[in-house]
C-alpha cells in the first residue's frame, strides 16, 4: 500500500505568484506546471486537483505525460505520485451537480492515455474527493453511478448486439474510491458513523477521509476547529477498530494559525492530529517560502509516523464549541459590513471561485453572506484582528486547562497569531483585547505588520481605498501567508 503523505492542493492563500505563473492568478495551464513542480521539485506525492467553479480540463493526465515524459516515466503517475480529484456535490452544488458526470466520464479516457504510455496498466486516477459530505447516501451514488454506469456501461449491446465494450474497448478501472470531505461541525460528529457505513459491503484495502481545517474554523472559531477535528480523528481511529479497514485521515491545514499554522517553519503544527495520515501543502506554503526550504519541510512531513488518535471527551468538546462558537458568532455579525467591505480588495490568486461556503448558510447566522476562508481570514489580519482571538473570551479557566491538555500547539498557534495582532485596530472590542492580554501578557506585536494596518485602517475610516490592495498584500508579505 502507498498512501500519499503529503497532498499539494489549489487553495489560494499564497501572496506571491509562483515563478512559472502566467499572471498573479494560476490559470488551467499554470496547474499542469504546479502539479509538475509540485512532484519533481517539491517532493509532494499528491496533487488535488480541483474540478469545481472552473472549466473541467479532462485532458490533466495527457497533458502531464506528453509535457513531462522524462519525469513520470521514472515517476509513475497513479503509483509514485497521485492525482486525486475534488468533484462538485450536487446535493448542495447543484449549478455544477453535471460537471460531477464529466469529471467521471473523464477517468476511463485518463486510465487509457497511461496504458499506452506505460505499456502496462495503470490507473493514474482511481480516488475522488466529495465536499461537503454529510451521508453515506452521497458517497455511495459517486460509487455506483461510476461503477454501474460510467465502467458499466461496456456491458450494454447496442441494436446490432455487439456491446459497447467491444465497439469502443474496455473501461477501466472497474471501480473508484470515493473520499469524503468533511466541512462542517454536523459531519465532523458524524464521520465515524457515516464512513462506517459507505464501508459496508465493500472491502477495501484502505479508506481515506478528508477532514477540513479551514472551514470549521470559518464557521465556530480556531479552537472548535482544531477540538471538532480530534473527535473525528478519534470516531475513525474507532471505526478502524470495528471494522478491521485501514482509515488514512486527510487534515487540510494552510498557513495562517487560524487555518492550520501548517508552514515550512512549523511543520510540528501536525503532531497536534494524532491518528492523521496526510497533510495538505496549500499555496502558501509551495510559493511564500524558499524551494529548498519547502522540500525540506515536504521531505519532513513525509516522514512523520502517524500515531494513534487521541482519547478526548467528545461531550466536553461540543459543551466548549457551543459557548466558543456563540461568541466567535457575535463578534462576526457585528464585523460582517467591514469584512465585506474589505474583502473586494483582496486579490485573487486562481482563476475560478472555491466551491460554496457553509457560514452563509446558517440560520443561526441570519443568512449573512460572508467572503470564503482565505479572503476572510486576510481581511481581519489587514485591519489587525486576527480571526483566531474571535471567541476566546467564551473560554473559562477550566475550559483552558482542558484545550492545552489535549492541544500542545494552542500557545504556540495563539503567539504566531498575536504577534499580528493591533491593539490599536478600531475593530477590536476593548474586551476581547482585555481577555487576550489577560492569558498571553508576554505579547509581542510586529511592528511593521501594526505600521501597515494602521495606514489600512486609516483609510478605510477616510474612504480612500485606491491602494488597499496594494497595503493588504504588504501585510501579508510580512505574514508570509494572503489568508
Amino acid at each position: 500500500m502507498n498512501v500519499p503523505r503529503c497532498m499539494s492542493t489549489q487553495h489560494p492563500d499564497n501572496v506571491n505568484p509562483p515563478f512559472f505563473a502566467s499572471g498573479p492568478e494560476l490559470g488551467g495551464e499554470d496547474e499542469i506546471k504546479e502539479a509538475y513542480y509540485v512532484f519533481s521539485h517539491l517532493g509532494c506525492d499528491e496533487q488535488m486537483w480541483d474540478c469545481e467553479g472552473k472549466e473541467v480540463d479532462s485532458y490533466v493526465v495527457k497533458k502531464l505525460l506528453t509535457e513531462y515524459e522524462s519525469f513520470f516515466r521514472e515517476n509513475i503517475l497513479g503509483e509514485d505520485c497521485r492525482l486525486t480529484l475534488r468533484v462538485p456535490n450536487p446535493t448542495v452544488e447543484r449549478a455544477e451537480a453535471k460537471i460531477l458526470l464529466e469529471t467521471l466520464e473523464s477517468i476511463p479516457r485518463s486510465y487509457d492515455t497511461a496504458a499506452l504510455f506505460y505499456e502496462r496498466d495503470v490507473p493514474p486516477v482511481f480516488e475522488v474527493i466529495l465536499p461537503m459530505t454529510a451521508s453515506s447516501r452521497c458517497l455511495n451514488r459517486i460509487y455506483h453511478y461510476y461503477r454501474d454506469f460510467v465502467a458499466g456501461k461496456e456491458n450494454l449491446k447496442l441494436k446490432d448486439d455487439v456491446t459497447v465494450g467491444e465497439w469502443i474497448g474496455e473501461f477501466r478501472p472497474g471501480e473508484i474510491n470515493v473520499i469524503p470531505l468533511f466541512e462542517d461541525m454536523d459531519g465532523m460528529l458524524a464521520a465515524g458513523r457515516i464512513t462506517a457505513e459507505y464501508l459496508e459491503g465493500k472491502d477495501p484495502e484502505h479508506q481515506r477521509v478528508f477532514l477540513a481545517r479551514s472551514d470549521p474554523a470559518m464557521n465556530y472559531g480556531m479552537i472548535p476547529a482544531t477540538l471538532l477535528n480530534k473527535v473525528a480523528l478519534q470516531s475513525l481511529g474507532e471505526v478502524e477498530e470495528e471494522t478491521g479497514v485501514m482509515i488514512c485521515p486527510i487534515i487540510g491545514m494552510g498557513s495562517a494559525p487560524f487555518r492550520g499554522n501548517l508552514k515550512p517553519s512549523n511543520t510540528r503544527a501536525v503532531e497536534d492530529y494524532p491518528g492523521a495520515f496526510t497533510f495538505t501543502v496549500q499555496s502558501s506554503f509551495k510559493f511564500d517560502h524558499p524551494p529548498a526550504e519547502v522540500s525540506d519541510a515536504v521531505r519532513r512531513l513525509r516522514e512523520h509516523k502517524p500515531g494513534k488518535p487521541q482519547d478526548v471527551d467528545r461531550e466536553r468538546i461540543i459543551d466548549i464549541v457551543n459557548r466558543y462558537s456563540s461568541e466567535y458568532r457575535r463578534h462576526v455579525m457585528r464585523l460582517a459590513d467591514m469584512i465585506n467591505r474589505v474583502s473586494r480588495h483582496v486579490p485573487g490568486r486562481r482563476k475560478r471561485k472555491l466551491h460554496i461556503g457553509l457560514f452563509g448558510y446558517s440560520r443561526s447566522m441570519g443568512g449573512v453572506s460572508l467572503p470564503r476562508a482565505i479572503t476572510f481570514t486576510a481581511v481581519l489580519y489587514s485591519i489587525g484582528v486576527p480571526p483566531e482571538i474571535l471567541g476566546f473570551s467564551a473560554l473559562t479557566d477550566p475550559d483552558l486547562d482542558y484545550i492545552m491538555e489535549i492541544y500542545p500547539g494552542f500557545e504556540r498557534d495563539f503567539h504566531d497569531a498575536l504577534r499580528y495582532m493591533n491593539p490599536h485596530s478600531p475593530h477590536l472590542p476593548p474586551e476581547l483585547r482585555s481577555s487576550i492580554e489577560e492569558h498571553f501578557p508576554d505579547i509581542s506585536h510586529d511592528p511593521e505588520h501594526v505600521r501597515v494596518t494602521d495606514e489600512i485602517n486609516h483609510s478605510l475610516a477616510l474612504n480612500r481605498t485606491g491602494n488597499l490592495q496594494g497595503r493588504i498584500l504588504e501585510a501579508a508579505s510580512i505574514r508570509k501567508f494572503l489568508g
